[in-house]
């Protein structure tokens, strides 16, 4: 019991001076502020709404009341007023980049259409602005057939529907782009800070030489990985627990239906497994330029590859196998299920112990790897 006391409390007393070693490290603390302030809301309001403000222009030949309600409909806030060019002009518009959109609609389109004949019109895109392009093609395509149907059925009668589908959206009624990338970004901006924070502070303790003050000290390796563990994941789990409630629920307005109190457990129980890998690749690093490299090799996969980005289902089988060894997948998988669609410790439990089972794992190795570092340092 009393080598238990021991450890506590000399664990303890060097997590305060992770606190003092960070409060003077104000790059460290502007990253801190940084990721979970202005980089969540500009992941959650920089990026458009799927199609936003998308230049197209029109070659109306037709002249005809339902080739301009066609223009009419092409309105913001998915684009820009449509500009009427001559059908001469296409070519020069979209070799010099002024349009991403051009549509043609033919001379007797109106008429074609009331005779049932089915003219085609032609669409011209600028691929190379591929997110609009993607996008776009399938937005006026819609539009133009919806048009094209309710002008006809002011001739000929509405026609019957065999099926009507009635859609239902979930957990994000008005499917705001803003409401998913906001959450997301916290994830992500855990997994990243709550590797970099431990990692760095192994490295920093080498480069500022105070880790030969900490070997003639009566600590053990154990104690000093608990000490960085502990600290930087109650920095982490502070900064992102500020964030869902000020910047997501408050400055973004997102609704968020889970509980965030089960997802400070998750998180915190997360930041354990995250400290642990971090302490590893700090055990690895001779120096901060090293361990900055190693992080970029780490955190890409376990970001993009984890379904935070991407949902799993569309993984290859040898990528989703790998990754659920990482503990990152089942993190995102927790924190989505519980944020996103209000899910209970009933329904997230596999996901914890699985978190705390890799956690545990990582945290052994690192441990592990520390004692021979400082077995070397000090032989």
């Amino acid at each position: 019991m009393g080598t238990r006391n021991g450890t506590l409390h000399n664990a303890w007393h060097l997590g305060i001076k992770e606190f003092h070693s960070l409060l003077g490290d104000w790059t460290m603390l502007f990253l801190i502020v940084f990721m979970f302030t202005i980089s969540v809301y500009s992941d959650a309001r920089a990026r458009p709404e799927s199609l936003h403000r998308a230049s197209i222009a029109v070659a109306d030949e037709d002249r005809s009341q339902l080739s301009a309600r066609i223009i009419a409909a092409l309105q913001p806030p998915q684009f820009i007023t449509p500009e009427r060019i001559g059908l001469a002009d296409i070519d020069k518009g979209m070799d010099a980049g002024l349009h991403t959109f051009v549509l043609d609609i033919p001379p007797n389109f109106q008429r074609d259409v009331l005779a049932g004949r089915s003219p085609a019109m032609q669409l011209n895109v600028d691929a190379t602005r591929q997110s609009q392009a993607q996008t776009g093609t399938g937005y006026i395509q819609s539009i133009v057939n919806d048009e094209i149907r309710a002008f006809v059925q002011r001739y000929r009668g509405p026609a019957p529907q065999p099926v009507q589908i009635v859609e239902r959206a979930m957990f994000n009624p008005n499917l705001s782009q803003s409401w998913f990338s906001g959450i997301t970004a916290i994830i992500n901006n855990v997994t990243m800070l709550g590797i970099l924070l431990t990692g760095a502070a192994l490295i920093r303790e080498r480069e500022h030489g105070t880790i030969e003050h900490l070997l003639v000290m009566p600590v053990t390796p154990l104690e000093i990985m608990l000490s960085k563990v502990w600290s930087m994941g109650v920095v982490v789990l502070v900064a992102s627990s500020f964030s869902l409630q000020v910047v997501v629920k408050g400055v973004l307005e997102v609704t968020v239906p889970g509980s965030a109190a089960l997802f400070g457990l998750g998180t915190l129980l997360y930041l354990f497994a995250a400290a642990s890998i971090g302490i590893f690749m700090g055990t690895l690093a001779r120096n901060m330029p090293q361990f900055g490299l190693m992080s970029i090799l780490v955190l890409l996969p376990l970001q993009i590859l984890s379904g935070a980005l991407t949902p799993r289902e569309s993984m290859p089988d040898v990528v989703r196998w790998l990754m659920s060894f990482a503990p990152t997948t089942h993190y995102v998988g927790l924190g989505q299920a519980v944020l996103f669609r209000n899910a209970g410790i009933d329904v997230v439990w596999p996901e914890f112990l699985m978190v705390a089972a890799i956690g545990v794992v990582f945290f052994a190795l690192a441990h592990h790897r520390l004692r021979r570092t400082i077995g070397t340092m000090q032989g």
